[in-house]
């Protein structure tokens, strides 16, 4: 399945999620408006693309139920939308790769699951930081194109030597949205592109804050050649408060995956942050390694799948700083990756 879509978001909502195109059988006039109706305006399950497997569309890996999709409800409303809601789900999913989600790197796809992520950061000064949660939180696809990422705070400990030095909670990247622009399945191209928007709010402890609302647009895209593929980012994170000091942020990351023996997903990713300008880190050039593993997608019954991952990542610039702001931020960190599809 090819499709191309077309919307608008402003401030992390999308407005609207248009099919320009979609290569696949065309319903009658009298039976789309039908189906239209019957999902709410729903434009991805009111294109007439199939939601599921059939004879001219065979199954591939898929990240959710591998059972057959429900009948689609005919309710009209808030409960339609919501007894639609998993049909919406497969065809959102059964439209793009079924590549896994990288460790470190936000994937283009759309997914649904909820996540956790540990990090044990390693400092150049001989400090460590223990990050729970990471960030994640409750992923969700609301419409055939769209993800909404509702995140939580970190909680951090941070310590040098045995001695705790501080602890408490981040700030709160409390929203993502994901706007699907592009996407193929495996048997179409095996290729996606994404824009995201994501909105960070500065209410972390005095020790991890950074004391301005963060906001970071991002274009990513996916390309899968058999069972490898790279999945990428670029975004800018910009201040909204002390630009002067910490700057804007250009933020890459790339990920090269492979996929065998059903269950295994190794990678190896690249994860990089420019300073754009700021007294603190203007002009530096972060860049960590990271290799990993990620064992999924087990079924748990019904639609629900798990997968966990874990890498080591380093830092290969810039040069170490240990006084003022340390560079880079840590010099080491394992990372655990743990994800609940539904």
């Amino acid at each position: 399945m090819r499709v191309l879509n077309v919307a608008v978001v402003i401030a992390g909502t999308s407005l609207s999620a248009l099919p320009v195109s979609v290569f696949g059988q065309e319903l009658p006039a009298g039976a789309a408006a039908l189906q239209w109706a019957s999902v709410n305006l729903d434009p991805g399950l009111a294109s007439g693309a199939a939601a599921g497997p059939n004879a001219e569309n065979p199954p591939v890996q898929t990240t959710g139920s591998t059972a057959p999709d429900a009948p689609l409800s005919t309710q009209g409303g808030v409960a339609g939308y919501f007894a639609n809601w998993f049909n919406r789900v497969n065809q959102a999913q059964a439209s793009q790769p079924h590549w896994m989600t990288p460790l470190v790197t936000v994937t283009p796809r759309l997914e649904e699951e909820v996540r956790y992520d540990q990090f044990w950061q390693h400092l150049p000064n001989g400090g460590s930081v223990h990050n729970f949660d990471g960030g994640k939180g409750l992923e969700l696809i609301p419409t055939t194109t769209n993800e909404v990422i509702l995140g939580l705070p970190a909680y951090q400990e941070r310590q040098i030597g045995q001695r705790p030095q501080a602890s408490g909670w981040g700030d709160y990247p409390f929203v993502l949205v994901k706007q699907r622009l592009l996407s193929e399945d495996e048997r179409h191209g095996n290729a996606i592109v994404t824009a995201f928007l994501q909105v960070t709010a500065p209410t972390g402890s005095k020790a991890f804050t950074g004391d301005a609302w963060v906001v970071t647009p991002t274009l990513a895209g996916g390309k899968g050649w058999g069972n490898f593929d790279i999945q990428a980012t670029m975004g800018v994170a910009l201040p909204v408060g002390h630009f002067g000091t910490t700057g804007a942020q250009l933020l890459t990351n790339v990920a090269f995956q492979y996929h065998l023996l059903t269950y295994f997903w190794p990678e190896f990713e690249l994860n990089d942050t420019i300073w754009l300008g700021g007294t603190q880190r203007g002009g530096k050039d972060q860049l960590f390694l990271t290799p990993g593993l990620i064992l999924g997608r087990f079924d748990l019954g019904g639609r629900v799948r798990a997968s966990v991952g874990a890498g080591y990542q380093f830092a290969v610039s810039p040069a170490v700083r240990t006084i003022g702001p340390l560079d880079p931020v840590y010099a080491h960190n394992w990372v655990l990756s743990a994800r609940v599809t539904f």
